[in-house]
């Protein structure tokens, strides 16, 4: 370890520099939406696909990703994630096709499922136990610094380039982390790392899929299609036997006993959903700045700052009301206050501009600060010293797919509402049907025909669509909220593990 010197620093700035790619990466995109639907003539469902590509591959990878880390080697697999995220991000500034977007983004969802966690598992090792506070808190500084820059810097280069630049801005930064990495970030693994359990990755990953490209298909071909209630089936039969599976084979990809307990549930579950109805704001929100609002991409980026905003000022209120209250009351007055704020936005879209929009999305943010921390407190306090990597892994898998669904969920019913109100009458076959595909390809027509009438059925059917999606997501968060009522023990109960500390107690040290 002394061996290493001063260039543990280096090895961490190497580190923040990467983690603060991904997180650019991800926020950038959400302001895109809008550039890629006009340019790249995508549907909400190639979107959609655009979106939950990324996540559900890097939530599905990012556990066996750690294992095979820890069993041939942190280094190997760490730079081996960080080439496919730089090749992914090549490959996106060059493609000219939904469908290779898509590819492209998957790609670098691979790529960030082995970067976060040997990322994270290379600063412990590289790091003692005196200096990991410092490394940790510039780690984390990273990623809240990730959130609100991602889309500023993604609107600006929207506005000055082309719409391949918010990938461009990876190839850098990850060529300059991958030189640092080879030179400087040594290589570790573990003595007792089991073999990643492969069977029961494919039968996960396979499963999520079929699920998130039912959702997505339904829209299009309807539930009475077999294209999407077959492969629905298929999806959930592969997750029974996953379930089965991993109940039986002895090194499982995930240890369902974790779920058996209260705290990590009551923690796991209401953050979940934050993140699914999260990813849903972030889908719709860009889009009507820019298709309703007439917003650019910047200023759509500049418009998402209050609910970063709100989010960031909870999450430091969040610690003293768990301290105070407990993480069960903390988190329902969280799921409560966002619940309140999105159908604020459901009433209050049509017609009212930017003002009520950023007042809503601030109270939007602050219930998301005011559950993330709280959530993960009341998960993590239930895990001991021993099984807080395994927990904590499993905590950011499930949030990631509950992000996927979001974005497939949530953007399906924005879909659904729009092409139910988009008044084509009088159109051509051809225009019509690209008018149905979504507000993008409404305003396209709309503006290539010069009517006026289409334009402002687009965009009120857009906004028609949105509030199904605000109203719907409202709903999970009160769901959320009650579950954490129902599902996290009273405060002042101990970890069910026995370690004899409150939730809150063992999260904080």
């Amino acid at each position: 370890m002394t061996s290493l010197g001063s260039r543990r620093w280096w090895v961490l700035g190497a580190l923040v520099v990467i983690l603060l790619a991904v997180s650019l990466d991800l926020t950038a995109l959400n302001v895109a939406l809008p550039t890629l639907a006009a340019q790249l003539d995508a549907g909400t469902s190639a979107l959609q696909w655009i979106v939950a590509s990324y996540t559900l591959v890097s939530a599905t990878l990012l556990i066996p990703a750690g294992l095979i880390g820890d069993r041939y080697g942190r280094k190997k697999t760490l730079l081996g994630g960080l080439a496919l995220f730089l090749a992914g991000s090549v490959l996106a500034t060059l493609v000219s096709s939904p469908a290779g977007l898509i590819t492209a983004r998957t790609l670098m969802g691979v790529g960030s499922a082995a970067i976060t966690p040997l990322a994270m598992s290379v600063l412990l090792v590289v790091f003692p136990p005196e200096e990991r506070p410092k490394a940790l808190a510039a780690w984390t500084g990273a990623s809240f610094l990730g959130l609100p820059l991602g889309p500023i810097i993604g609107g600006w280069l929207l506005d000055h380039f082309w719409w391949g630049s918010i990938f461009f801005i990876n190839i850098p930064v990850s060529a300059v982390a991958l030189v640092l990495g080879l030179v400087l970030i040594p290589e570790s693994r573990s003595a007792t790392a089991p073999r990643p359990d492969f069977a029961g990755l494919l039968l996960s990953t396979g499963g999520l899929i079929a699920l998130v490209y039912g959702t997505i298909q339904e829209e299009d071909y309807g539930w009475s299609s077999p294209g999407v209630w077959g492969v629905m089936t298929a999806g959930a039969v592969a997750l029974v036997a996953f379930v089965v599976w991993t109940r039986r084979v002895r090194h499982p990809l995930i240890d369902l006993r974790l779920f058996a307990d209260r705290s990590f549930t009551g923690g796991l579950v209401p953050a979940t959903l934050m993140t699914f109805a999260m990813f849903g704001v972030l889908f719709v929100g860009p889009q009507y700045f820019q298709a309703v609002l007439g917003t650019g991409p910047l200023g759509s980026g500049v418009r998402l700052l209050p609910l970063i905003g709100g989010l960031l000022v909870a999450s430091r209120l969040s610690a003293l009301l768990v301290k105070r209250l407990g993480a069960r009351v903390t988190i329902a007055a969280g799921g409560l206050v966002m619940a309140g704020a999105m159908v604020a936005g459901a009433t209050t879209n049509a017609g009212s501009g930017y003002g009520l929009a950023a007042a809503w999305l601030t109270v939007a943010g602050l219930g998301m600060g005011l559950m993330l921390p709280a959530s993960m407190t009341a998960a993590m306090g239930a895990l001991s010293a021993e099984r807080a990597g395994v927990g904590s892994a499993v905590l950011m898998t499930v949030r990631l797919v509950g992000g996927a669904f979001g974005a497939a969920i949530l953007g399906s019913l924005l879909s659904a509402g729009y092409r139910g109100h988009v008044d084509v009458a009088g159109l051509p076959p051809a225009a019509a049907e690209a008018a149905r595909g979504g507000v993008g390809g409404g305003l396209a027509v709309a503006g290539r025909l010069h009517d006026p009438h289409l334009l402002h059925s687009a965009r009120a059917a857009f906004t028609h669509g949105m509030d199904l999606t605000l109203l719907a997501g409202a709903g999970i968060m009160a769901a959320a909220a009650v579950l954490a009522v129902i599902l996290l023990p009273r405060r002042g109960a101990t970890d069910p593990l026995g370690n004899g500390q409150s939730t809150h107690e063992y999260a904080s040290a």
